[in-house]
């Protein structure tokens, strides 16, 4: 949060006006014209500062221009030169105004920024710090710049350097180090200057090249000057230190830069990346600085032509697996597949493979984590993964469980007493689950279980634990993402095996009711969606349908679900549908419904159940009206039933509907179907419609009467 006068100020610049904007930007010029540089510049520096941040208005080509000539001007004694205030402003402005430089003075700044980062003094400063990093005592005679580790640093100054005092080219060195990156990505990024087939004639060695170049480097033209300095000055800081963090980011993303725009700066750069990530990557800690190390193998690794193996190890391996709970590297990793996952698709086969260890950023982290996964979900769906990552998403609250079983179980030595009893705690350190457990931690895809029923025994207590019930609530979310992915990708033979998981998976979920209704919404949505789509599937997976809408108890715990099974029956149960559905099939799923029908419509529902939903008694009606109607045979059986339950109704309330508006509203719906069934062909037309009564086009068919009509009616018109 900002402070009350940062908010105060900020609010101020936003608020200001056009004109009084540029009569500021007046008065800063002429302030900059002087020979010195006054508290009054300053702070209008500082003010330029924060307006360009908090509003990018008006035309600032003239006071870039203004900027660039301080640039220009030559170093003064003082610490407090213009030059130490004009560069971070200079990039401030053309962060929002990149257009306002021309080509001669886009070569004005590549060439002082190669003066400071490769130029600068090598000697500490003779008086004390203006202030900032490594501020000491003042020194009577000069004395060299030392490394980290306190010895001599030679002949290259860079912001890893440590003395007593700073020179004003020493400051302008970081000023120009901190603003490079996005130099190179405004200004250079479509400049390159290898041809590619000159490529396999650039020496690998990285000596051999750094002293061929050093030498012939005052010989290029300003772009490529500065982008070799750059070069230099990134692998110089990568050579003194693995300890810097921020540094080694800035430096390896710089080198990324510079290697897009000068592809023969591939070969040099890999062997220092490649030794970077080998001393970095046994330890986790340095995961900041090896996810630009992997953006510089995704980017280049293929050019050069080595094993990039190791690094997606580490990445979607090591990282996910270890580091799941850290809340910045999970952001950092998410926003780098985001940003990358096209290049990621093509050029790293196995990231699909991977998609079990990195939902755990998801299932640990659920609220900050979705927004990202319903990005990256559709990466994942492949026809090999789909049956799999299914069955994941649906498992992800049991992951989230056990990630902090796993997290408890690290915190809370076996030997230490915890403050209450967990089952699931003590099941997750039993050798004899221990199996159960592994696999849902799992890294990668390939493995199966048949155990799932024991899995939610043990994690029954589980369901109300906060990042659980999170977990559950984003699930509905990422199951529409994924059948709306796989249904682009998947033929009918993967689909009818979804199915079949859909169904087999609506009796295997984690005990949380209301994450079980959702999952039985959605899963009734898409059955309806790929039913639709591929109306054949409804015969090639007769059998698994009717057996589920033959038994009685799907009524009663699956209703939603049990519903639309029921409602796909007797849609696409039809030959103008599929040709292989027959009188034999069609009458087996007549007498699988009608069974159930009779059942629930005979007695009370069971104990601690209640009554079925209108819905679902209309919607077995329907189902077996329909079916009669494309097999008459049928037909006395169906309308024996609706003229019972006419009667039945008739002597009052029934056990099996404790609503007289549901009842009235079952005996209504009953009734038209009887009267339609009188009528077979009618019927069947009326609860059969074929698609072009469905979907009417009658304006524009010229072999029915209406187009005639309105035909005539427009010449009528026209002609009073």
């Amino acid at each position: 949060m900002y402070s009350h006068a940062s908010e105060s100020l900020i609010k101020q610049a936003r608020e200001i006006q056009e004109s009084e904007l540029q009569k500021f930007y007046s008065r800063l010029m002429k302030m900059l014209q002087g020979k010195e540089l006054g508290h009054d510049t300053v702070d209008s520096l500082q003010r330029l500062h924060l307006i360009l941040s908090a509003v990018s208005k008006g035309d600032l080509s003239s006071l870039c221009t203004q900027l660039l000539r301080n640039l220009e001007s030559r170093p003064s004694e003082g610490p407090t030169h213009s030059l130490m205030h004009t560069l971070p402003v200079l990039n401030n402005v053309l962060t929002h105004s990149p257009e306002c430089l021309s080509e001669d003075q886009m070569t004005l700044v590549s060439k002082k920024l190669v003066d400071w980062l490769r130029y600068a003094s090598v000697m500490q400063g003779v008086g004390t710090s203006s202030g900032g990093f490594f501020t000491g005592p003042r020194s009577r005679q000069p004395v060299p710049i030392a490394e980290l580790d306190g010895s001599v640093s030679g002949d290259f100054f860079t912001v890893l350097c440590v003395g007593q005092g700073f020179t004003e080219d020493q400051w302008m060195n970081v000023y120009s180090f901190s603003m490079l990156r996005h130099w190179l990505l405004t200004y250079h990024s479509s400049c390159s200057t290898v041809d590619a087939d000159d490529r396999s004639e650039v020496d690998g060695s990285v000596v051999s090249m750094v002293s061929a170049t050093s030498s012939s480097s005052r010989l290029l033209p300003p772009k490529e000057r500065l982008r070799e300095k750059a070069f230099q000055y990134c692998q110089r800081l990568i050579e003194q230190s693995d300890r810097s963090e921020c540094c080694l980011v800035e430096a390896v993303c710089i080198l990324d830069c510079v290697c897009a725009e000068d592809a023969s700066l591939v070969y040099r750069t890999f062997p220092c990346i490649k030794a970077l990530f080998g001393r970095l990557s046994s330890e986790l800690s340095n995961a900041r600085v090896l996810l630009p190390i992997a953006q510089f193998y995704l980017n280049h690794g293929e050019m050069a032509a080595v094993d990039c193996e190791n690094v997606w190890k580490v990445v979607f391996g090591r990282f996910p697996t270890e580091l799941f709970n850290d809340p910045f590297l999970a952001h950092e990793l998410l926003r780098f597949l985001r940003l990358n996952v096209e290049s990621i698709e093509l050029r790293v086969p196995q990231y699909t493979l991977y998609f079990p260890n990195l939902l755990k950023f998801l299932a640990w982290d659920s609220p900050a984590m979705v927004d990202d996964f319903v990005d990256l979900l559709p990466s994942m769906v492949t026809t090999g993964t789909a049956v799999e990552l299914l069955h994941t998403l649906l498992d992800l609250p049991c992951l989230s469980a056990t990630l902090v079983l796993q997290h408890r179980s690290t915190c809370l030595p076996i030997s230490e007493p915890v403050g209450r009893s967990f089952v699931s705690l003590d099941a997750f350190r039993n050798p004899s689950f221990r199996g159960l457990f592994l696999f849902v931690l799992r890294t990668e895809a390939g493995d199966t279980i048949d155990r799932l029923s024991t899995l939610h025994e043990l994690l029954v207590e589980a369901a109300d634990w906060p990042r659980v019930t999170q977990c559950a609530r984003t699930v509905p979310v990422l199951l529409h993402v994924f059948f709306n992915t796989i249904v682009t990708i998947a033929d009918e033979k993967l689909l009818a095996h979804l199915i079949l998981v859909m169904l087999e998976r609506s009796s295997l979920l984690l005990n949380i009711p209301a994450y079980i209704k959702e999952i039985h919404r959605v899963f009734s949505c898409h059955l309806l969606r790929l039913c639709k789509l591929h109306p054949s599937l409804v015969v090639n997976q007769s059998h698994e349908l009717l057996e589920f809408a033959g038994s009685t108890a799907n009524v009663y715990s699956k209703e939603e679900l049990y519903t639309h099974v029921v409602w796909v029956l007797g849609e696409y149960l039809s030959v103008s549908c599929d040709s292989r559905c027959s009188v034999s099939l069609i009458t087996s799923c007549f007498e699988a419904l009608e069974a159930v029908l009779f059942e629930i419509t005979s007695s009370a529902p069971p104990t601690g159940t209640v009554c079925p939903a209108p819905k679902v008694i209309n919607t077995l009606m329907s189902a077996l009206a329909k079916l009669a109607s494309r097999s008459h045979d049928l037909i006395p059986r169906v309308s024996l039933f609706l003229s019972k339950l006419r009667t039945v109704t008739r002597s009052g309330s029934v056990a099996w509907c404790s609503d007289e508006e549901d009842l009235v509203a079952i005996v209504t719906r009953g009734e038209e179907l009887w009267s339609l069934l009188k009528a077979p062909g009618v019927a069947q037309s009326v609860l059969t419609p074929p698609p072009h009564v469905i979907a009417p086009q009658w304006h524009r068919d010229t072999n029915v009467a209406l187009p005639l009509q309105l035909r005539a009616l427009t010449s009528l018109t026209h002609s009073q």
